[in-house]
């Protein structure tokens, strides 16, 4: 990466964000159709267009200025610095304009900017209004250079060439080009489309099949080599990590600003233009592919260039002003004594192209994406051309690319090119050989497509075919197409052009028969999630990759993480083993966008690894389990005049837990209950059934909202679904007619222990009495001065039936009776009251 190379853009971890300019396209191949037509085409070959915008090198398009000629100018009877003018704008009358330029005159040609005409000589706009001014009617405006967008100058008007003609649109006098911009999400096998003429290709072969479209590469016919006044010796050290390396020198150019046409390309992709020397290489980038890079030649000591790698530790400078310590394995381009560049990554400091530089040596090269790729990662550089080589570029297009560039360069920053192509290829990287068969080509892609359509389809992508007969063909696949190597690759290839949508639907249905276990996983998974959708809750779903800040405390790794080898980010360095960190993020997110009464959950798989298993196979180390979260923070039920609104807490998010429990046919109260040390939790409280944790809920601790940058409790669960899938019951819920007895309920006052729960209590009751007792709950607690310290007063209401007949008193009593002493035995409590 040379000075001014511009970061790459990425959306995702598997996509990358690439503009193409529809002005720029169409160097390349002709084709008029509207770019609503074009996006459609290049999504259906497999180029998804995610957005088109419009392009204008002058905000707004000067639309609504116009040239006027001024017929008159007089001094503003009521302001000595205004003049009161009259403008002829190409319309049935002239118009009153006042303007205050000290250099307006009768007779000059002016861009007037006519009423409602907005402008934007900054970022913020104005609209010409017809006005007053100084008590003079003003029916637009005459405008300098720095109103219309067009430059920085306010010392007067804009004056025009004497012969452009009033009424004429400003766009037109200045040749504003409005261009469309299409943003493709290109995906990681496709780094062969990842240009103006890749894109182009792609689009002329989709195109043929309709009328003979081809594309037209720029012409190389005029290169030559002025002289030989200096020459670059090139010397591949580290073979594995550079296949071709390419160069040449240009003598005696000038480094200063790019004409117009070369910015306009370049601003119109969101590249900032630096100087002509450095745009030209970024230029070729996105026409062809292929980076350059750009050698101050007087810093290329002993006029030589070594392809190798550094000691481990090696300091280099880079362009941002970073000491970076290299890798043994970082591929860097040195000189007779020191390195100047990161290979394929990024420029030093020294080895840039500046203002004074005078001579430079223009390097075009083909490294090996995996050196490329572990060195951008570790380093935390991602740029365009990084980009390009980790995911493999062309090793033939490095000459096409370097005369290419060297043209332009002598173009417009004069200079002769003062070498021959220096052109280092140890071993040539030959075509991929690809047998395909029709009759699997149509059986895969369900038409009957001709053999002639299908030779065509691949020709028009610089697939060569080497051999045809009645069977199938033999095809040389270009070495830049690294996707396509098998014959379901060649197969995809010919289905993505001929058009998926042309592929007709048969009469015939296949099918298969399939058995799903019990409980069916899918289903109780939609269930629980139907039901938490309706009472409230949004669905979340977060990235499986995460921080390993979140897991590495205190400076140690956590033994039981599972890390990538060569994660993207440190944002993406390891797989989740909760759903907790995710869900605070998107809480965090939130309550920044002021939204901050948040009901969220999530399924999703959490990972874990053994580091203890000495096992012989590789993954038995390895654990993937399905993990449910539920998160609430600020209001649980908004409130309206009637009622207050309902606070997250503890308890209420106690009650969807056992909500979703219930919904499963699972009875919390026949779960095991403990409180759960968990170092994410302030307080928190586990439900496990014979040991296998099930639900683990609280209130997560200050310490970690306090890394999230959360100002607001968050209450937070986490089921282990595999285990709570285990204890469904296998039997479908049945209806149970309501009772047609009288249920009875009696209530106890009782003094215990404050160490008593009352868990413990009602496990002893239904223990006591199993036939007529149908539930135990708690109504009233009471710790304080008026009891015994040391104990506490409950307050228990208990539910008595027989599904058989009515209650008696004296079965009733004698039911309570019963507790009342299994209580005062096994507790010491003491019976306070019975009602």
């Amino acid at each position: 990466m040379h000075r001014g190379q511009q970061p790459a853009k990425a959306v995702n971890s598997n996509f990358f964000q690439m503009k193409i300019s529809y002005n720029w396209l169409k160097q390349y191949i002709e084709v008029d159709l509207p770019p609503e037509q074009i996006s459609d085409i290049l999504t259906n070959i497999g180029l998804e267009v995610e957005g088109i915008e419009t392009f204008q090198p002058v905000k707004g398009g000067l639309e609504g200025v116009v040239i006027g000629e001024v017929l008159t100018c007089t001094r503003h009877p009521n302001a000595d610095k205004l003049t009161v003018t009259t403008v002829d704008v190409g319309v049935d009358e002239p118009v009153q304009i006042v303007c205050g330029a000290p250099n307006v005159a009768a007779g000059q040609k002016v861009p007037v900017a006519t009423v409602g005409t907005t402008l934007y000589p900054s970022e913020e706009e104005f609209t010409i209004k017809k006005a007053k001014i100084r008590g003079e009617l003003s029916q637009g405006m005459i405008c300098a250079e720095d109103e219309l967008g067009m430059g920085t100058s306010h010392d007067g008007i804009m004056v025009l060439d004497a012969g452009s003609v009033a009424g004429t649109p400003a766009s037109d006098y200045f040749q504003i080009e409005t261009d469309t911009v299409f943003e493709i999400g290109l995906t990681p096998n496709r780094i062969d489309a990842a240009s103006h003429l890749g894109v182009a290709r792609d689009l002329a072969a989709y195109l043929k099949q309709e009328k003979e479209t081809n594309i037209k590469k720029p012409s190389l016919d005029g290169f030559k080599v002025d002289n030989h006044d200096l020459h670059v010796t090139i010397d591949i050290e580290e073979k594995a990590g550079c296949k071709r390396y390419s160069g040449l020198t240009i003598s005696g150019i000038s480094v200063k600003e790019s004409p117009e046409w070369l910015q306009l390309r370049l601003r119109s992709i969101g590249q900032t233009p630096i100087n002509n020397v450095v745009d030209i290489t970024n230029f070729v980038l996105h026409e062809a592919g292929q980076p350059l890079h750009a050698f101050d030649a007087a810093h290329i000591t002993g006029n030589k260039v070594n392809v190798r790698t550094m000691p481990e530790g090696s300091p280099f400078i880079t362009l941002d002003e970073q000491e970076r310590k290299l890798l043994s394995d970082d591929l860097m381009i040195c000189n007779a004594e020191e390195g100047m560049c990161i290979a394929g990554v990024f420029g030093g400091i020294r080895s840039g192209v500046t203002e004074t530089t005078k001579d430079i040596f223009l390097e075009s090269a083909c490294f090996d994406p995996v050196y490329i790729r572990k060195t951008a990662k570790h380093h935390l550089l991602n740029t365009d051309a990084s980009f390009r080589f980790e995911r493999g570029s062309d090793p033939n297009l490095t000459v096409w690319a370097l005369k290419r560039a060297a043209m332009l360069i002598r173009e417009i920053a004069g200079g002769s090119i003062s070498s021959e192509v220096i052109d280092v290829y140890p071993d040539p990287v030959e075509d991929f050989r690809v047998e395909i068969s029709f009759a699997n080509v149509n059986r895969l892609i369900g038409n009957d497509i001709d053999p002639d359509t299908i030779q065509s389809l691949l020709q028009s992508l610089e697939i060569t075919v080497e051999e045809r007969s009645e069977k199938g063909m033999t095809l040389l696949v270009p070495p830049y197409r690294v996707d396509v190597q098998r014959e379901a690759d060649i197969i995809e290839e010919i289905l993505r052009i001929y058009g998926f949508n042309r592929v007709e639907i048969g009469s015939g249905l296949r099918s298969t028969l399939s058995y799903s276990s019990k409980p069916d996983k899918e289903q109780v998974i939609n269930m629980t999630s139907d039901m938490l959708t309706a009472i409230g809750f949004y669905e979340l779903k977060s990235n499986s990759l995460t921080r390993s800040a979140y897991y590495d405390r205190e400076e140690q790794q956590d033994p039981g993480a599972v890390r990538l080898f060569n994660p993207l980010s440190q944002e993406l360095a390891l797989m989740r083993k909760t759903l907790l960190y995710g869900g605070l993020e998107a809480i965090a997110y939130n309550i920044n966008r002021k939204n901050a009464d948040l009901k969220l959950y999530e399924f999703g798989y959490c990972y874990y690894q053994d580091p203890g298993n000495k096992g012989d196979q590789l993954l038995e180390k390895f654990d993937e389990q399905l993990h449910m979260g539920i998160f609430l923070s600020g209001r649980s039920q908004p409130g309206n005049w009637a009622e207050a609104p309902g606070e997250s807490s503890f308890y209420v998010l106690k009650s969807f837990v056992e909500k979703v429990l219930l919904k499963l046919g699972i009875d919390p109260q026949t779960l095991e209950t403990e409180g759960a040390e968990n170092p994410d939790y302030g307080e928190s409280q586990l439900y496990s059934f014979r040991g296998a944790p099930l639900v683990e809920f609280g209130s997560v601790a200050h310490a970690v909202l306090k890394e999230f940058e959360i100002k607001q409790a968050v209450f937070a669960a986490e089921f282990r679904w595999d285990n709570v899938l285990k204890i469904l019951p296998d039997h479908n819920i049945l209806f149970k007619s309501l009772p047609r007895f009288q249920v009875v309920t009696r209530d106890f006052s009782l003094m215990l222990d404050r160490k008593v729960t009352f868990e413990s209590l009602r496990a002893l009751a239904f223990k006591t009495d199993k036939k007529l007792l149908k539930e135990v709950s708690l109504f009233d607690v009471y710790e304080g001065d008026k009891i015994e310290k040391g104990k506490k007063s409950y307050a228990l209401t208990f539910t008595l039936l027989d599904e058989e007949k009515t209650l008696t008193d004296k079965q009733i009593d004698k039911v309570m009776l019963n507790l009342a002493k299994a209580f005062e035995r096994e507790f010491g409590a003491v019976i306070r009251g019975m009602n």
